[in-house]
C-alpha cells in the first residue's frame, strides 16, 4: 500500500473516531457557553434541534448567528436557557427579536468576522459541510461568511456532514483534524423557491438592466427584482459576479454566457460569493464548479475590495426612502425586520469603483397602495441602512431617480417624480413646507 493510500485511510479512521449522534454532540454544550452557527443553509439543524431538546438542562447559553432556520429555542420560555443574538433577523427569528426574547446585533456584514473575533467568545462552532475528500478536507459549502472565523476561534467544532451539500472552491476548507465532533445527515438542503416576478418588479428590473453596461460586475440581492434583472441581462456580454449571495438567476446568466467574469480585477474568471441560497439546481451547479469560489465575508464584502473592480453594479431593496435620500431597509419604524446585511458594503464598494453604480429599489407604495414608500421623513425610529451620502440611484416602477452628486432640492424633485402619482402632490406640499424646494 502506498503512503498516500495509508494517509487517506488514516483520515477515514479519524473521521470514524469523531463520529457522534446529534445528541452526543449537543451533550458537550455547557451552561454559560457561547455558540456560533452560520447563515441559512450552513445551520447544522440536527445539532441545533438536539441542543434545543436539552435546553432546560442549561442556563445562560448564548448563540450568535445570522438568518436562522430552526425556531426551537427562539421562544420566550427558552430565553433563560438559550438566548440568541441575531445579527440579521429571518422569518424564524423576527418575532423573537421584536418581542425581546432574542437580541439584535447591529453590524456591517463585512465586519462580522472581526466583531466575533474581538467581542464575542466562541466555545462551540457548528456548521454544515460537504463530504470529506481524500485529503481529509470538508468545505463550508453554501455558507462561508463568518464560518471560518468561528471555526478558528472555537474551542470545539461540530460539523454536520451532509451528502447533499455541494463541494465548493475558495477559502472555505476545514480539515478533519480541526473538528471535534462529526454528525452525518442526508436531509435535503433547505431550498428557496423562485417566486413569480410581478409586473412592478419587472418594470423596476427593466429600468436597472437598461443602465447596466457590458463588462459590469454584479451584486444582486434576493427576491423578484433581482430575478427580473437577471432575466433582462441574458443578452449582455462579459458580465462578472462579485456578490454576497449566489442565486438561481445567476446560474442562468452563467449558462447563457452573459457572465464570464473576464473583465473583473478581483479573481478574474471566477464568480465570487460568500453564501448561497436557492433551489437544488443551484446547488448541483455549484458542486465542484471551478468557475465559482466561496470566500469569507470580510473579503467578499469589504468595500475596498469590491471597489477594485470596474463598473460595479449593486442592486438592493429598501422599505422607505425620505426626500433627502435616506433609505430605511431593515426596520419598520423602531420594529426590527431584517438587518443591514451587505447593502451598505456594496453601495460603498460601487461608489469606490470606477464607473460603479448602485441601485436601491422599492415599489412606490406599500400596504395595498395605501401608503407611499417615498416619504418626507423616515418613520420615527427607523434605522438608516443606506445614508444620504452613500445613496446613488433609487428605482421604483415609475422610473430612476439619480441622487448622488445632486442638491437636496434636486433629490426631492427626482424622488417625487418616481413616486406613485397618487402621492406626488402631497409630497410636493411636504417638500415646500420643509423648504426642500
Amino acid at each position: 500500500m502506498s503512503p498516500l493510500v495509508i494517509e487517506a485511510c488514516n483520515y477515514d479512521k479519524e473521521y470514524q473516531q469523531k463520529l457522534r449522534t446529534p445528541e452526543e454532540a449537543a451533550a458537550m454544550v455547557e451552561s454559560g457557553n457561547h455558540l456560533c452557527f452560520p447563515i441559512c443553509a450552513g445551520e447544522p439543524t440536527l445539532f441545533v434541534k438536539a441542543l434545543a431538546a436539552r435546553k432546560h438542562e442549561l442556563e445562560g447559553v448564548v448563540v450568535n448567528q445570522q438568518h436562522h432556520l430552526c425556531p426551537d429555542y427562539l421562544t420566550e420560555e427558552s430565553t433563560p436557557h438559550i438566548k440568541v443574538n441575531s445579527w440579521f433577523t429571518s422569518h424564524v427569528s423576527r418575532k423573537a427579536v421584536q418581542n425581546g426574547w432574542a437580541d439584535f446585533v447591529p453590524n456591517y456584514f463585512h465586519e462580522v468576522p472581526q466583531l466575533l473575533r474581538e467581542y464575542w467568545p466562541i466555545d462551540v462552532a457548528g456548521t454544515v459541510v460537504s463530504s470529506m475528500d481524500q485529503h481529509g478536507y470538508f468545505t463550508c459549502s453554501l455558507s462561508v461568511a463568518y464560518t471560518m472565523e468561528a471555526v478558528r476561534k472555537a474551542k470545539r467544532v461540530v460539523v454536520q456532514v451532509n451528502s447533499n451539500a455541494p463541494r465548493t472552491n475558495g477559502n472555505c476548507h476545514i480539515h478533519v483534524s480541526e473538528v471535534d465532533c462529526i454528525i452525518e445527515c442526508n436531509d435535503p438542503i433547505v431550498e428557496l423557491k423562485i417566486p413569480p416576478v410581478s409586473p412592478v418588479e419587472e418594470s423596476i428590473g427593466g429600468y436597472i438592466a437598461d443602465l447596466i453596461e457590458n463588462g459590469s460586475t454584479l451584486q444582486l440581492g434576493i427576491g423578484g427584482i433581482p430575478n427580473a434583472v437577471c432575466k433582462a441581462l441574458l443578452n449582455k456580454k462579459d458580465l462578472g459576479i462579485h456578490t454576497e449571495m449566489l442565486t438561481d438567476g445567476m446560474v442562468d446568466l452563467m449558462l447563457s454566457g452573459a457572465v464570464n467574469n473576464s473583465k473583473k480585477i478581483i479573481l478574474p474568471g471566477k464568480t465570487l460569493a460568500t453564501f448561497a441560497l436557492g433551489t437544488k439546481r443551484l446547488y448541483e451547479f455549484m458542486h465542484e464548479n471551478p468557475t465559482i469560489e466561496m470566500h469569507p465575508v470580510n473579503f467578499t464584502n469589504d468595500p475596498s475590495v469590491i471597489g477594485k473592480n470596474d463598473n460595479v453594479v449593486a442592486i438592493n431593496a429598501t422599505i422607505e426612502v425620505d426626500l433627502l435620500g435616506q433609505c430605511a431597509s431593515e426596520s419598520l419604524g423602531h420594529i426590527q425586520w431584517s438587518g443591514t446585511g451587505g447593502q451598505a458594503d456594496f453601495v460603498r464598494g460601487a461608489n469606490i469603483s470606477r464607473g460603479g453604480k448602485s441601485f436601491i429599489t422599492t415599489a412606490s407604495t406599500a400596504k395595498n397602495g395605501t401608503i407611499s414608500s417615498i416619504v418626507p421623513t423616515l418613520t420615527a425610529g427607523a434605522s438608516v441602512t443606506t445614508n444620504k451620502n452613500d445613496v446613488d440611484h433609487v428605482v421604483t416602477e415609475f422610473g430612476v431617480a439619480k441622487l448622488r452628486g445632486q442638491t437636496a432640492r434636486q433629490r426631492a424633485l427626482n424622488l417625487i417624480n418616481i413616486a406613485h402619482p397618487d402621492f406626488r402632490e402631497e409630497l410636493l406640499a411636504d417638500a415646500r413646507r420643509m423648504n426642500r424646494i
